[in-house]
């Protein structure tokens, strides 16, 4: 009955990994913000794999993840 609850928390996890990956980002933090973007990706999958995400949300975080893929993609101290 009150599962859109359940959707949320799933949301806000998400949610806090992003600003996380755009916190360490603004910080220069490469390593952290390429932890946390694999964090993100795991989570992701684990949630939609098991259906706590909405098809709404799997579009709107599936999009986010692509940017900051793209974002990330060349984003190390390894350069």
């Amino acid at each position: 009955m009150f599962g859109f609850f359940k959707k949320a928390k799933s949301a806000k996890e998400l949610d806090r990994i992003i600003a996380e990956i755009t916190m360490n980002m603004q910080n220069n933090y490469k390593d952290a913000a390429q932890s946390a973007f694999k964090e993100l990706e795991q989570r992701f999958n684990e949630m939609a794999e098991s259906g706590e995400l909405s098809e709404a949300q799997k579009s709107e975080y599936s999009v986010k993840i692509a940017s900051f893929k793209e974002r990330l993609k060349a984003y190390s101290h390894k350069d």
